[in-house]
């Protein structure tokens, strides 16, 4: 059985999630509570050595990071969203390494600045939000003119660099990014996030915030 680790406000946790139900596979998730330093424990060490999530355990096989985990999946089970043909597979592999790379490391400044700094309750880095939203702005661009010129971002199916940006997005309404600019994402995301390998995970990553400050709070 296949067992993933992850945390539910972890989008590359999620990110795993997305993909193995996108492929119809059989999974165990367990949760690990990143807020008690289950992460650190020798156990889960053993899973991740960085301590952090996503990590797989395929009936012994272990593995972490989330990019190189979807790829294996999708390889062993051949997935259509990983194409074997060798140029399919490398633009496929290069909207992955954009998005994550460039987006996500984006991103994570935002979602850090505008949300997060007040859940672990350290200070705001001014800079750092500027930055990120800079680099936001210099990146999506690149990915709206994909999506606006392509139905997805490797051509026209769904392939892994679609679940994997659409992982890397998934803060942005917590974020207060506006997307309103890009059209094309806008559309392209409201397709995916209303399939149900994402909705078998969350309705959105907001309400899985919402939640996990409530129950932060009591």
């Amino acid at each position: 059985m296949l067992t993933i680790y992850g945390f539910d406000f972890s989008s590359p946790a999620n990110k795993v999630r997305f993909a193995a139900n996108a492929m119809g596979l059989a999974y165990e998730y367990k949760r690990v509570n990143l807020f008690t330093g289950e992460q650190k424990t020798p156990e889960f060490l053993k899973l991740n050595p960085i301590g952090r999530v996503p990590a797989i355990d395929d009936n012994g096989f272990k593995m972490f990071e989330s990019a190189a985990i979807i790829k294996y999946l999708a390889d062993k089970n051949n997935s259509p969203l990983y194409p074997k043909d060798v140029q399919k597979r490398a633009i496929v592999d290069q909207w992955i390494d954009f998005a994550n790379v460039h987006v996500a490391t984006a991103l994570a400044r935002v979602t850090f600045n505008r949300a997060m700094y007040k859940l672990l309750s350290v200070e705001k880095d001014e800079r750092s939000l500027a930055d990120g939203i800079k680099f936001l702005g210099n990146f999506l661009p690149l990915v709206e003119k994909q999506l606006k010129e392509n139905k997805f971002l490797a051509g026209n199916e769904m392939t892994l660099a679609d679940i994997n940006l659409l992982a890397v997005l998934d803060p942005v309404e917590l974020s207060q990014v506006d997307l309103s600019a890009y059209p094309s994402i806008v559309a392209w995301r409201k397709n995916l996030r209303s399939q149900s390998f994402y909705t078998k995970c969350h309705a959105s990553l907001e309400e899985v915030f919402n939640a996990m400050t409530a129950a932060a709070a009591k």
